[in-house]
This record gives structure tokens, C-alpha cells and sequence, in this order.
């Protein structure tokens, strides 16, 4: 069976309420001063990267599209907005049949960015694109900083498989996002079945330390996990006395046992004693898991160990250390008057304490150096030089309201691993720095 095909189709609620309730009440005060129709674009993009980071991971963009196409105020939604007087009877006619009917381009997912980068763009008329900031802001500060962890960590890991496991660590909606996020940033399998059901992410799991308790002896547990789940199975032998433990777990599944975790104690050590005891028990194939508060460096530092695979829960679903990207959605340009042949103009705040924002519709682009390597995040408006026009990053999203940048998540997680193998070898260094591509911008001469 390939576990990688994806479920049932699964209703999505409506994501209408996703909002922050001053978007709502802009959206009426546009539409009073007969503004909120004027074309409109927003970006996406985020001012630095989460210290000592030195490249973001775009997570999240299927989401997003999902959650325009399900963006719909709902009866019982409009009822809500009028008893609480969040809305007046205007703007409750015009919510009642919004849809979005605009175009969105950006970065496609498990593309890496960098300060600056307009990772998302919305045009459309400012009443639909404002009203869409919360949660497309929310999807993607969170997936991309769970997706950027996880590359990190797969860096570390090198080619040995990761399996996301930190469902009991967050929220649990979180919980399926992130174990989507996790597997466009080089994680195998994950825990989570509501992740594995919704998007055919590759599921696992076994047995906890309870289930050994439950049992008289490590023997009797040992013996009906076996019985039930077969000899290639992965024992958890840190109950008691690991040692013991995998003899025990020999005795019962045969050299033919699949694997045993380690979940506890100095891992890199227990780690060595344990395949020099499985080795001489005769079991030279079973592999080795390892678990117990993973992150990045933890991983690296067990990159001698004779270690088969991690799984990592909590540093992974909070962004080891760096649960968002801090990506902001902003107003770059829009149109002088109501019509759509009024003349765009290009708009930014221009705010005292580092929060500066550059107007106008950006393009990107990523030149590379006769090694083939990125050099720099070129960031412009205007035209696009011929040198760089075959290096632009942008895709097309959604057009007229219509999604067509829908693909696999494998299509993600295979371009997350081209993109970051296209980044100069420091890229991958896990001590701390800059931004492995310096931001450069371009705008027309006049």
C-alpha cells in the first residue's frame, strides 16, 4: 500500500472568522468613505530572520490556498457580527457574499527567503485582500517556522529518516500543521494520523512505556507487541534496564527485530552499547531509534553514533526556540481612484523603530555564481533585468479568484531540497550568523 496517497476529501470549515476584528472594522470604514474598492496590493514578507538563522523555509502555501477558497461568512457568522455590533447592515450585505475574486503570487511552497523576500503577494480590491491578513499571516508565521526547523534538523540528521512526533506539544489543530510543515522540510513519517489521514503523510508508531508497565514482566510486553505487530517491529527498551531490555527483546522477535528505541539517558553513549550488544546478539540488522527532546544540534551531536533515526516532538512543533517568522502583511500599492484603469501607486509605512517597509510591487530573483550557487536575494521593482528574468522566484497562485498553484507536498519537500542545495555551503552551518544571501535591491531610475 503507498501511504503517501492522500485520504478522503475533508470538508474544511469555513475560515472567515480567522480574522482580527479591525480588519473588519477597516473594511467598514472603506466602504462608508467609498475606498474600499480601489485595486489593491499587499505583500508578504518579514523584515529579518529569527536570530542566528541564516535561511527561511516557505510552509504553508497550500494551506493558504484552502483557506482563501473557504474564506465565506457563514449565516450564523453574519448573526454573530450584528448582536455583537463588530459591523454595520452594509457591510454585513457585502461579507454575506464575499468571495475572493483577486490574484495571489508568491514563493511556492519549500522555496527558502530571506529578509525582504515578497514571499506572498494579494491584489485584488483593498475590501477582499484586507479582510484575508490574520490568517494568511497565521499560516504561514507558523508553518514556515515549524518547516525551517525541520530542515535544520534534516541537515543534521544527514540521510538517516526523521519522524515528527510532537502532536502532544501544541495545539491540536497545530498538531496537523505542523507535521504538514515538517514533511516539506525533510521529515519522513509523523505521528499524527489526523496529518497522515488530510494530507497522506507516512504514519508510525508503536508502543509507549506504558504499554510495558501494563504487562507482569518486559518479557510478556515485548512478547505481545510481537505477536501483534510482527517481528520487524521497534521495541522500546529503556523501561527498566536497557541491557537486559535488549537481550530480552532479541530472545523474543529473533535477530529478525526490526528496531529498538532509545528514549532516555546519554543517548550517544547508551547508543554505542546498545549496537555493540545487539552486533554480538546476532541482530547486526536491527536499527536503532533514538527520541527523548531532540533539536538540531542534539541530532548533530549524535552524527558518530550508530544511529538509525531520530523522532523529534516538541523543539519541532515550536520552531526550535523560533515558533514564528514575524512575516508581516503590508499595503504596497494601490490605486488612486475606483475605476480599473486608475493609475497604481506605490505605498509604505514609514514608521520610526526599525519597521520601515519599501513600497511598490516587488519582483525577485536569484542569480547564481559560475558554481551554480545563489549569491544574493535580488529584490525590485519596474522591470526585471534581462539577466535576471529567468531567475525570478514568483509563481502564480490563484487567478481570478481561482486556485492554480495546487501540487503535491513530495512536489514541496523535492523543491525545499533542490532550493537549499542551490544556497552556498554556509548555509547549512547550525552555529549562528547572517543570512547566507545578502538582500539587494533595485529600483528604476527615473
Amino acid at each position: 500500500m503507498d501511504h503517501r496517497r492522500p485520504g478522503p476529501l475533508v470538508t474544511v470549515p469555513s475560515t472567515a472568522l480567522f480574522t482580527d476584528q479591525y480588519e473588519l472594522t477597516m473594511l467598514r470604514a472603506a466602504l462608508r468613505a467609498g475606498t474600499a474598492h480601489r485595486r489593491s496590493v499587499f505583500e508578504v514578507f518579514t523584515r529579518r530572520l529569527p536570530e542566528g538563522r541564516r535561511y527561511g523555509v516557505v510552509a504553508g502555501t497550500g494551506r493558504v490556498l484552502d483557506a482563501v477558497t473557504n474564506f465565506r461568512f457563514e449565516p450564523e457568522m453574519l448573526d454573530f457580527l450584528d448582536r455583537n455590533e463588530v459591523v454595520d447592515g452594509p457591510t454585513l450585505d457585502w461579507l454575506a457574499d464575499y468571495r475572493f475574486r483577486g490574484t495571489v503570487r508568491g514563493y511556492p511552497e519549500g522555496e527558502v527567503y530571506f529578509p525582504g523576500s515578497p514571499i506572498l503577494q494579494v491584489e485584488g480590491t483593498f475590501a477582499e485582500c484586507v479582510v484575508l491578513e490574520t490568517v494568511v499571516l497565521s499560516i504561514l508565521n507558523h508553518d514556515s517556522a515549524v518547516a525551517a526547523a525541520a530542515s535544520r534538523m534534516a541537515v543534521a540528521a544527514a540521510d538517516r529518516p526523521l519522524m515528527e512526533m510532537g502532536a502532544r506539544r501544541t495545539h491540536e489543530l497545530s498538531a496537523v500543521a505542523a507535521a504538514r510543515a515538517a514533511y516539506v522540510g525533510g521529515f519522513s513519517t509523523t505521528s499524527n494520523l489526523a496529518a497522515g489521514y488530510r494530507y497522506g503523510i507516512p504514519t508510525v508508531g508503536t508502543s509507549a512505556h506504558a504499554f510495558t508497565l501494563l504487562h507482569d514482566t518486559e518479557r510478556h510486553a515485548f512478547t505481545a507487541q510481537v505477536d501483534s505487530l510482527g517481528r520487524g517491529t521497534t521495541l522500546l527498551v529503556d523501561t527498566y534496564d536497557v541491557a537486559e531490555a535488549v537481550r530480552t527483546a532479541v530472545e523474543v522477535a529473533g535477530p529478525e527485530l526490526g528496531a529498538v528505541r532509545i528514549d532516555s539517558g546519554d543517548l550517544l553513549m547508551v547508543a554505542h552499547q546498545v549496537r555493540r550488544q545487539l552486533d554480538e546478539l546476532g541482530a547486526q540488522e536491527t536499527r536503532i531509534v533514538v527520541t527523548s527532546d531532540l533539536d538540531e544540534y542534539a541530532i548533530a551531536s549524535l552524527a558518530a553514533a550508530p544511529v538509525d533515526a531520530y523522532g523529534v516532538g516538541t523543539q519541532l512543533v515550536t520552531g526550535s526556540g523560533h515558533p514564528t517568522c514575524s512575516m508581516v502583511y503590508k499595503l504596497v500599492a494601490r490605486a488612486e481612484g475606483e475605476g480599473p484603469d486608475a493609475p497604481m501607486r506605490p505605498v509604505a509605512k514609514k514608521s520610526l523603530g526599525g519597521k520601515l517597509s519599501v513600497a511598490g510591487v516587488k519582483w525577485a530573483a536569484r542569480p547564481t555564481d559560475p558554481e551554480g550557487y545563489a549569491e544574493a536575494e535580488v529584490i525590485g521593482t519596474g522591470e526585471v533585468p534581462a539577466e535576471l528574468a529567468d531567475r525570478r522566484l514568483g509563481v502564480e497562485l490563484v487567478r481570478n479568484g481561482e486556485p492554480v498553484g495546487r501540487e503535491s507536498l513530495d512536489a514541496a519537500r523535492e523543491r525545499h531540497v533542490r532550493a537549499r542545495a542551490g544556497l552556498p555551503l554556509s548555509a547549512t552551518q547550525l552555529s549562528r550568523g547572517e543570512p547566507v544571501l545578502p538582500t539587494r535591491y533595485l529600483t528604476p531610475t527615473a
